[in-house]
């Protein structure tokens, strides 16, 4: 069996057994090629294009008994147990950026990435901006990303979970930014290190008819950082709501707060019909990532 043949015939192994896919992945094929390739301890950017050229030979390369028993042992796994695979792989691949995960926290797949790396938020951000809030950071990658790519700024990093800041803080040493990113636990915003001149938040906001339907790998992810309804609530907004109103003290005069809701606009607009946001492009849509300002919030 070549290695593509390996790739093919585990996506059809997946795609039989119904496994769910979007924590890295959005197909059947990327997952499997991940997975494999992972596995056999070769570069995730190995070509695999059915061609036996001198300059392509990995997709045609034959792997041993052995290779395809571990690889079999693998995708058994994935499909017997929903794990993400990022949680079998303990690794995750944000805007390029490698990032360490494992059960206690949310695999990182955040839009907000891409407006960080892309640049989207340049325009309302400036000389002045020296103090970033990452809030529901999870396994720190939004934290980390901006650290990267505003290299004068501090970063704290703050969540409700201790777990979810043990692989916080194995990311934040891992890229080095242990000088510039500061850990926080609580619930909501920190009473210190503020005000903040830009906050980022990726809260948990599913509402509660979509909590009850989602798929295994979803749940196998901490519950406290998917549930918008932990307040009573059943449109995934109650953290949001509490966030909205108490954001603007944490504040600086010129700040703004960039919140994903996911698919969670029509509940978002529901909870918020006159607060008046910018919604930002992504790959999924202008509708799951918004930017709100400081002075915007006032008016709540």
């Amino acid at each position: 069996m070549t290695l593509l043949e390996c790739v093919t015939q585990s996506a059809q192994q997946l795609t039989k057994a119904g496994v769910a896919f979007g924590h890295g992945t959005q197909n059947a094929f990327d997952e499997a090629a991940w997975l494999v390739l992972w596995q056999l301890g070769l570069p995730l950017d190995t070509p695999l294009a059915p061609t036996a050229d001198a300059d392509n030979p990995a997709a045609v390369r034959r792997l041993t008994s052995d290779e395809q028993t571990k690889v079999k042992a693998l995708i058994h796994t994935r499909i017997n147990t929903r794990k993400p695979a990022a949680y079998l792989t303990h690794e995750a691949w944000l805007q390029g950026v490698s990032f360490y995960v494992d059960e206690r926290a949310i695999v990182p797949r955040s839009l907000i990435a891409e407006v960080l790396v892309e640049g989207s938020l340049d325009y309302w951000l400036n000389e002045s901006t020296h103090r970033v809030l990452d809030l529901c950071t999870g396994n720190g990658s939004l934290a980390v990303l901006a650290a990267l790519v505003y290299p004068d700024v501090m970063v704290q990093a703050a969540d409700i979970s201790a777990e979810a800041l043990e692989v916080a803080h194995i990311n934040i040493e891992r890229h080095g930014l242990h000088q510039r990113i500061i850990l926080h636990q609580g619930d909501g915003l920190p009473n210190h290190g503020g005000p903040y001149d830009l906050i980022l938040c990726n809260p948990p906001y599913v509402n509660a008819q979509s909590m009850a339907t989602l798929p295994p790998e979803f749940k196998a992810e901490p519950a406290l950082a998917l549930d918008g309804n932990t307040a009573g609530g059943i449109d995934g907004m109650d953290f949001v709501r509490r966030l909205l109103r108490d954001a603007p003290a944490h504040m600086t005069e010129q700040a703004i707060l960039v919140l994903e809701i996911g698919n969670e606009r029509t509940h978002f607009e529901a909870a918020f019909p006159t607060l008046e946001v910018i919604w930002l492009a992504t790959s999924a849509g202008e509708d799951q990532v918004l930017l709100v300002s400081r002075e915007t919030l006032l008016t709540l």
